[in-house]
């Protein structure tokens, strides 16, 4: 039952990401010399990584960044679910050399996070469709990003992290 509730939050966040939270963000904080992009639905996965286990956080990283690429943006598909899949896979790789404390996981989810946005900024570099340089995108792109979402994941770490140690990874459709 709690394997489809995660679906079910992912969707959920997905939706909220696009939706509302972009009328949420102040304005100042959407033009071109600064610009926040919510990724909540990368933060959920990543916590799949930490606390299930890291080939159901590649599986739901794929899905999801498909539908990012589809739904989202439309220049490349595939960025966005090559990009979530392999961090949510690095994540649950990780963890499983850390202590499971607060500081290490959100430090997972903020180097995740920003691994997220580079292999993003290079991917689309590489194939010609941003001209933006590396240190303007990392001060006023990556970095405020990866702040918010830093944010975002410390304010649902009790609930998710509680969540989350209660899904049995075999049942969640992982093997090891």
């Amino acid at each position: 039952m709690i394997r489809h509730l995660l679906w079910v939050m992912l969707f959920f966040v997905f939706i909220l990401e696009g939706t509302i939270i972009s009328w949420i963000l102040p304005a100042s904080w959407q033009t071109t010399h600064l610009f926040i992009a919510p990724h909540f639905t990368l933060v959920l996965i990543i916590f799949i990584g930490l606390f299930v286990h890291r080939h159901t956080a590649l599986i739901y990283g794929l899905i999801f960044g498909l539908l990012h690429d589809f739904i989202y943006y439309g220049n490349m598909l595939g960025i966005y679910s090559f990009a979530m899949g392999l961090v949510g896979y690095l994540a649950g790789l990780v963890q499983r050399r850390q202590p499971n404390l607060v500081f290490y996981n959100l430090l997972i989810i903020g180097l995740g996070q920003l691994l997220f946005e580079f292999i993003n900024y290079g991917l689309n570099r590489l194939f010609s469709i941003m001209e933006t340089d590396l240190q303007f995108a990392f001060f006023y792109y990556m970095l405020p990003s990866v702040l918010l979402n830093l944010l975002f994941a410390l304010l649902v770490y009790v609930p998710l992290r509680k969540l989350l140690e209660r899904i049995d990874p075999m049942q969640a459709g992982s093997e090891d």
